[in-house]
């Protein structure tokens, strides 16, 4: 079995990250237990938390992960500077160290494959496009939900599992550039670890 642990910004990233590894398992016939150490604040925290992560498993404090997931969104900074803040503070680890970086937030990954969410809620939603404006994917998620005629008290986050497992993944792969390279990494660690 090997060991994921997965650094989340929030909610919303935990249950997505955690629905597609346990997608990409199940396809691979690879078996993981994946340990959560989300923090709640937002990206500072996230890479605060992680920093104080890695040195105690340098210090031999933490047992050695086979994978480390490190999730924040890109909050408008883009792709390559918030690899760049993660890549600074992972040293020697990156060998172990995939990172999803939606751009610029989680809940745009969600309204991505319209057939998916008309597999779950009865009714397509429109793929948004890409603007850089605080809350509008959270607003744009949870109106598609609403007119789905489903009221989503945690603003359409709630169902991330069953839109990732029902998402086509080979075609979001070539349709969004961050999506692509999250799911690019992780096919890759698996296919490591399928052929061991």
């Amino acid at each position: 079995m090997h060991k994921v642990i997965l650094f989340a910004e929030d909610y919303g990233h935990e249950t997505f990250i955690r629905a597609l590894l346990e997608r990409l398992a199940h396809e691979h016939n690879t078996e993981i237990a994946i340990l959560n150490r989300s923090v709640r604040r937002g990206h500072g925290k996230v890479i605060s938390e992680f920093q104080a992560f890695l040195k105690d498993l340098n210090r031999g404090k933490e047992e050695m992960p086979d994978l480390l997931v490190v999730a924040t969104d890109a909050n408008c900074k883009g792709y390559g500077d918030r690899k760049r803040e993660i890549d600074e503070v992972s040293d020697k680890f990156k060998q172990l160290m995939v990172c999803a970086i939606p751009d610029p937030h989680i809940e745009r990954w969600l309204l991505l494959d319209s057939a998916a969410f008309k597999s779950i809620f009865g009714r397509g939603c429109k793929a948004p496009d890409q603007k850089c404006e605080r809350d509008r994917y959270k607003r744009l998620l949870s109106e598609a939900v609403q007119a789905a005629g489903v009221v989503p008290p945690l603003g359409g986050i709630e169902y991330a599992e069953d839109i990732v497992t029902a998402m086509d993944l080979g075609k979001l792969e070539k349709a969004n550039a961050s999506l692509g390279r999250f799911l690019k990494d992780l096919r890759n660690v698996f296919r490591q670890w399928s052929q061991v």
